[in-house]
């Protein structure tokens, strides 16, 4: 065999070798929320592990749910619901078990989300953010404020200003729940009608806009297009620091009424691709700097109690860190489940449609 040939064929399996090798890579399939995650956090996981990680977005968490009952749980190796979500995922079947062996972090969880109702013990999900659910608004269209759901549900606190509500039932009728006294976490039938009807009262009021999520309401406000609307506390820092003039009358409230809290999760689908690498990948998030860097990306506040000395001092106050009087007006919303989700849908769909 002549030198020439002899070079060609070892170029030639060299290459082959290359293509064998970025074939055999495990890939992770990350099935989150948009703009949720660090682009840097996910290059230093591809780095130690030497894997791909490739990222799909949901808009809302119907539509991950939806996803996964279509196939999806043989599609994703991480998803991250919000706490609401968690018991309806387990009890459908969509999620596995963790194991706690190969999550050496697990222990960094603060207390007060370590053994959560909506899975005892963590035995589905890991805590990866939580923040808090309020009213962002124009501080020139409402000059004299009151931390109140009043300002969506009362016309006459409101009477010609635009607004939006959310699209997520039980977001809204929480709010609607806690404006009339029954708490954001109500689950009677009867108190679920009054709220409903509520909504629906303000809904047909002519300077509703009309339904708007919590990350799209942002920009509608700051254009001013809308004048108040319901968000959540990180995405409006996030936002105000990515436009600080276009948020420069922009406020976020906690109603005095109560307000939700919630708890974003990490967990494995039943027939997640590669669960041992969504393994490594919750316990990497779980690593005191990782949380950190993760929270001070997102601004909203880290449930990794060793992340807590690395946090930015915004993440510190308010409205990213809630004041000990606003923790105790907010509520968890109620996970729900059979024949209760079904009457509450049927309502909720009612209240869309009229």
């Amino acid at each position: 065999m002549n030198k020439k040939r002899s070079s060609s064929l070892i170029a030639g399996l060299g290459a082959l070798l290359l293509v064998t090798q970025a074939q055999a890579q495990e890939t992770l399939y990350l099935f989150n929320w948009s703009e949720y995650m660090d682009p840097e956090i996910i290059q230093q996981f591809e780095q130690r592990y030497d894997v791909k990680v490739v990222q799909s977005y949901y808009g809302s968490l119907g539509e991950m749910f939806s996803r996964l009952q279509s196939g999806g749980t043989s599609q994703f190796d991480i998803i991250v619901p919000s706490n609401y979500y968690v018991p309806r995922l387990i009890g459908a079947g969509l999620v596995q078990p963790l194991d706690k062996s190969k999550l050496s972090n697990a222990g960094n969880v603060m207390e007060q989300f370590a053994d959560p109702s909506f899975d005892p013990g963590l035995e589905y999900s890991i805590p990866y953010q939580w923040g808090t659910t309020g009213i962002v608004y124009d501080t020139t269209a409402f000059p004299d404020a009151k931390p109140s759901w009043s300002l969506l549900f009362d016309p006459e606190v409101n009477p010609t200003q635009p607004f939006a509500i959310q699209q997520d039932g039980q977001v809204m009728i929480g709010a609607a729940c806690a404006y009339l006294g029954k708490g954001g976490d109500c689950t009677s039938l009867d108190d679920w009608r009054a709220a409903a009807q509520l909504v629906l009262e303000t809904r047909q009021r002519s300077n509703f806009s009309g339904f708007v999520d919590g990350t799209p309401v942002l920009q509608q406000v700051a254009r001013g297009t809308v004048k108040a609307g319901i968000t959540y506390n990180g995405d409006f820092l996030l936002k105000k620091d990515e436009d600080p003039e276009g948020f420069a009358n922009l406020a976020f409230m906690l109603p005095e009424e109560g307000a939700e809290m919630w708890v974003d999760s990490m967990m494995i689908p039943k027939n997640a691709p590669h669960p041992e690498l969504a393994h490594k990948f919750i316990d990497f998030i779980m690593e005191p700097e990782i949380g950190a860097q993760l929270s001070n990306y997102n601004q909203y506040s880290s449930p990794n109690q060793a992340a807590e000395p690395l946090l930015d001092d915004a993440l510190r106050e308010p409205p990213s860190l809630p004041t000990d009087e606003q923790m105790a007006h907010l509520y968890f919303s109620p996970s729900l489940e059979g024949a209760q989700l079904q009457q509450f849908q049927q309502l909720w769909n009612e209240v869309r449609s009229r």
